[in-house]
């Protein structure tokens, strides 16, 4: 009697762990591209997801909008060969908590990374940074410039651009209220936005565009996608107060790895980097546009691999 009884208890947990798992399995997610475990921080707005993948000097990789660790799995891939990579999702994206009743300021997403880093006690890090990537990750990089070995900037900035009409155009639109509503309720930024910014909209599949939209599977979801936008602007004092600290880290070494074609930072803002930056290797892909991790791994696993 008592090993019937055991035995149905056993049952029903089993059970119950099957449930769970499968509640946290993501439909969407295909798990042949991104075949990693899940790792998780406890912050006090969510839980923040994050791979921690392989040995070695560690190579940290910092997204923007709308993505996650998900387009920086080929570079996870290969490189965790040799390397500690560590690619977080900030709260709202990717398998992070998206508490709706959270503000998604940019200095409290970097806020949420020094904390995650930190948790992780690394030295000798290779930065690499994209879109919002840029700011958030470098803004740990001015904190803690001892730790930082490379950086790696790809398609992104770190200084105010209010008086900049390219940028206020896009802030006023799609941070606007037509830009919220079309992001919270059709999932716009992901789905529209995102391929205007490639070299060769062809260049994504629809089986990975929609790792780029899907993770953010309800309009409340979607806050930190349409907060992301407005905060080009709003944010000017927070970019504006990194940049004037930039001498604690452009003596570092760094590579820009910049996609030509792309139509969100243009050529522009790369000559804006090699003018203000120090002796920076400059790596300019032709016809690659945002995302040159997505678009053009090979060519940041060239980079990483060199000493």
């Amino acid at each position: 009697m008592t090993k019937t009884i055991l035995l149905i208890i056993s049952l029903i947990l089993n059970f119950n762990t099957m449930n769970l798992a499968q509640s946290d399995t993501k439909k969407w997610l295909d798990r042949k591209e991104y075949p990693f475990k899940s790792n998780y921080i406890e912050l006090p707005m969510g839980n923040m997801h994050y791979l921690d993948e392989g040995e070695g000097d560690p190579i940290v990789m910092v997204h923007g909008n709308p993505g996650w660790s998900f387009e920086f799995r080929n570079i996870v891939k290969q490189m965790s060969k040799t390397n500690r990579c560590i690619v977080p999702d900030h709260i709202g994206f990717g398998l992070s908590d998206k508490p709706y009743e959270w503000d998604y300021l940019p200095n409290e997403h970097a806020q949420n990374l020094d904390t995650l880093l930190e948790s992780l006690d690394l030295k000798n890090i290779t930065l690499v940074v994209n879109d919002w990537g840029g700011p958030i990750g470098l803004s740990y990089a001015l904190k803690h410039p001892e730790k930082i070995k490379k950086i790696v900037i790809m398609n992104s900035w770190m200084w105010s651009v209010e008086n900049e009409e390219h940028y206020q155009q896009f802030s006023k639109f799609m941070g606007g209220g037509f830009g919220k509503f079309m992001t919270k309720n059709f999932n716009f930024f992901g789905k529209v936005v995102l391929k205007g910014v490639l070299g060769d909209k062809k260049s994504l599949p629809k089986n990975i565009h929609k790792h780029f939209y899907k993770h953010m599977e309800t309009p409340q979801d979607r806050k930190g996608c349409y907060t992301f936008p407005k905060q080009i602007i709003e944010a000017s004092d927070w970019l504006d107060s990194l940049w004037k600290q930039k001498e604690k880290i452009d003596n570092i070494q760094t590579v820009i790895i910049w996609g030509m074609k792309d139509r969100a930072f243009r050529e522009q803002e790369l000559n804006y980097w090699i003018e203000n930056w120090k002796n920076p290797e400059i790596i300019k892909l032709e016809n690659i546009g945002h995302f040159p991790q997505e678009e053009d791994p090979e060519s940041l696993i060239k980079v990483l691999k060199e000493e």
